[in-house]
């Protein structure tokens, strides 16, 4: 038989550009599904990742090189293995980049997170067993088709773009993180590193499930005037360049502090805007943390039993948040209208690692176009 070949952007070397290749298309066996990818979203810090990742976190590897990177893909069933149920070529997906054993206590109890095994594939690993994922699915978001478990699978709803689409790892992120807070119904958020990626994620799905007050905090004040603009009666801006955010918080609250905080802030912010933040969380209250800030936070373990203080690490997020998800885009209860694409082709695939600008924050969605 033939073999059919594909485009491909391969990394040769960390360091090096990407280059498009022809590199063997995979077939669809057992329980795999083969995805035509029409488009990829880009990590806004994709060029420092390459670059860094290695001295950044060595326990945590990337894929053997020469690998195809890309998280978040989308795209249209092409073929599916003989195993395969309830997934028919030509149905629209979000392909979750979330690997695991899949049969362990943690992921057949809905927990794939917590696998020791657990991988995002197209980007990174958490130890050493990760290998073997990125073995068994090479394949990332930036080539043609790839290869995806169909447990892996969350149909789009025909309203939603593709373009749109390639952010719903981030909005899933947020999403699994806005459901460990709890009920959200006469409550108030703290969202430290607002106007980023994560942080217009969970205001946007904080807003749709019921929040009654944010307190959005942020650097720069036009990207928070602009957060502020999607519902201005239950969002309150702070720039923590001008003072301490938990101060703000309590003088907002009679002193009291906020309910709830999720911290967005991306890898190589300042722990101390995350300290200080969390502060400004009342007694008792829950704290989710989505970013990748890491460090060792130095945290008064007295106060944190006294205030009987919660803190909750989210990675990532399971299919059936992803399903969830696009329920509530298919219906209307969540509305990402607000998020603009800016896409590259393929072929352009180093011009878009290099181009990912942050002027509009969290409010574009960086892709690529297959």
């Amino acid at each position: 038989m033939m073999v059919q070949l594909m485009r491909a952007a391969r990394l040769h070397a960390v360091g090096d550009k990407m280059v498009i290749e022809d590199v063997e298309r995979p077939t669809a066996i057992g329980t795999d599904v083969v995805v035509a990818v029409k488009g990829c979203g880009m990590v806004p810090n994709l060029a420092n990742v390459l670059a860094n990742w290695e001295s950044w976190y060595p326990q945590m590897p990337l894929p053997p090189r020469p690998a195809i990177f890309g998280l978040d893909p989308v795209g249209i069933v092409h073929e599916v293995g003989e195993l395969v149920v309830n997934v028919k070529p030509g149905d629209r997906v979000y392909v979750n980049p979330g690997r695991s054993c899949g049969a362990c206590h943690a992921c057949a109890s809905g927990a794939p997170q917590k696998c020791d095994f657990w991988t995002l594939n197209g980007y990174f690993g958490y130890n050493d067993n990760s290998l073997e994922m990125f073995r068994r699915y090479p394949y990332g978001g930036f080539c043609e088709y790839m290869r995806a478990p169909q447990s892996a699978l969350v149909k789009l709803p025909d309203t939603v773009e593709f373009r749109q689409a390639t952010r719903m790892g981030y909005l899933g992120t947020s999403f699994a993180a806005v459901k460990k807070l709890g009920s959200l119904a006469g409550k108030s958020l703290i969202i430290n590193g607002a106007t980023g990626t994560l942080g217009v994620g969970v205001a946007l799905v904080a807003l749709a499930l019921g929040v009654s007050r944010i307190y959005a905090v942020a650097r720069g004040t036009r990207l928070l005037e602009r957060l502020k603009a999607l519902a201005p009666d239950r969002i309150e801006t702070f720039s923590n360049v001008e003072g301490s955010t938990a101060a703000w918080v309590k003088s907002s609250t009679a002193g009291r502090g906020a309910d709830l905080m999720v911290d967005t802030l991306g890898a190589v912010a300042s722990l101390d805007s995350f300290k200080d933040a969390m502060h400004g969380v009342k007694r008792g209250g829950r704290i989710v943390n989505i970013g990748g800030t890491a460090g060792e936070l130095g945290v008064d373990v007295k106060w944190w039993m006294d205030e009987q203080m919660e803190l909750i690490g989210s990675v990532w997020f399971t299919t059936a948040e992803g399903i969830e998800l696009a329920e509530m885009i298919r219906h209307g209860a969540l509305d990402i209208s607000v998020l603009q694409p800016k896409s590259w082709p393929l072929a352009e695939i180093n011009e878009a690692i290099s181009g990912v600008a942050g002027g509009d924050g969290g409010f574009t969605s960086y892709l690529v176009e297959i």
